[in-house]
């Protein structure tokens, strides 16, 4: 009986040209003041018409929930939502641009649906640029149901106005 040498036999590669997963350890934390000035970079970066620091300082001192996506000390992403008596609206969910397309807003979205559970809530509601179509497909995908449209909504190009979808998802 023959047994073919061992240089006969194809040999894995090497460890080092195997790639390793990106994996990227996260956590959440309130929005605070001090990390206000890195969120806006992330806002400004996002939107062609970000809110405003007055909007987050607002957002804060009413006790909405703004929480923000951490690798570290890099932003990933945030969500700003409004408990209601029976619901949570979710008035604002951005991934930095250099974290989308790697399920980030997913993450979001699992995290704020378990908080407003907890919250009793048994809806959610959400706006969306119509022409958002990315943002659309990933709600859509999340359970979201189209409920309605709010005409000119959103501020546009120069004096235009977008109309929204109006999303919302039974908990």
């Amino acid at each position: 009986m023959s047994v073919p040498a061992m240089s006969a036999l194809p040999s894995p590669p090497p460890p080092a040209a195997v790639p390793a997963p990106h994996t990227t350890e996260a956590r959440f934390e309130p929005l605070t003041v001090q990390r206000l000035d890195a969120l806006l970079e992330v806002e400004a970066a996002a939107y062609t018409h970000p809110w405003t620091r007055g909007n987050f300082i607002d957002a804060m001192a009413a006790g909405y929930q703004a929480q923000l996506l951490m690798a570290g000390d890099t932003l990933i992403g945030y969500f700003v939502a409004m408990r209601g008596v029976d619901e949570v609206h979710l008035l604002n969910i951005t991934v930095a641009p250099a974290f989308q397309h790697q399920g980030w807003a997913r993450v979001m979205l699992d995290a704020l649906a378990l908080w407003s559970r907890g919250q009793q809530a048994q809806w959610l509601w959400l706006e969306v640029r119509i022409g958002n179509l990315r943002a659309r497909q990933i709600y859509e995908a999340h359970g979201y149901q189209v409920v309605g449209q709010r005409k000119r909504y959103y501020p546009a190009h120069a004096d235009e106005r977008e109309d929204a979808i109006v999303m919302s998802l039974k908990l």
